[in-house]
């Protein structure tokens, strides 16, 4: 568990009503900016496994307010995914995705990678901001040209 001020970050099972609630709104955005809802890149058993999580942020009154994964992508690689933030407060995203960078590195990763949509100019802003590179397009984004992938590195835990 980590927190930000009047965010809180933990692990949740990804079909409890409130993580469940989160993955539909991000679906339903998805949808709105790229035409597609993302369901079909995401397994909830993905994040259940060994070296996997899901986790919810909720607002110092208790309701989720953002969630994120990480799931196996190679030995010392993870991958994020469904990353969102209602955006209700500053900072949520930041807070899961810091959470999810710590959490990675306690399981023995030594990078992170994500594809998002080369549209949905928000999540590729976010990232770069946050220190992720983009890389060549990897596993099934290889040759599609809507998708963009990046990559950060991890300090050695």
């Amino acid at each position: 568990m980590s927190s930000r001020p009047g965010i809180l970050v933990a692990v949740e099972d990804p079909e409890t009503p409130d993580a469940a609630l989160l993955l539909d709104e991000l679906s339903d955005q998805l949808s709105l900016i790229t035409g597609s809802s993302g369901k079909a890149s995401f397994d909830v058993n993905d994040v259940r496994g060994d070296r996997a999580l899901f986790v919810v942020a909720r607002d110092d009154e208790g309701k989720p307010v953002g969630c994120g994964a990480l799931r196996p992508l190679e030995h010392d690689v993870a991958e994020l995914k469904r990353m969102y933030s209602r955006r209700t407060v500053p900072g949520i995203g930041a807070a899961v995705l810091a959470h999810l960078e710590a959490q990675a590195q306690q399981l023995g990763y030594a990078a992170l990678r994500l594809e998002t949509r080369a549209v949905n100019t928000r999540a590729v802003t976010f990232y770069e901001r946050l220190g992720y590179a983009r890389i060549a397009n990897f596993g099934k984004y290889v040759g599609r040209p809507e998708a963009v992938c990046f990559e950060k590195r991890l300090a050695p835990g």
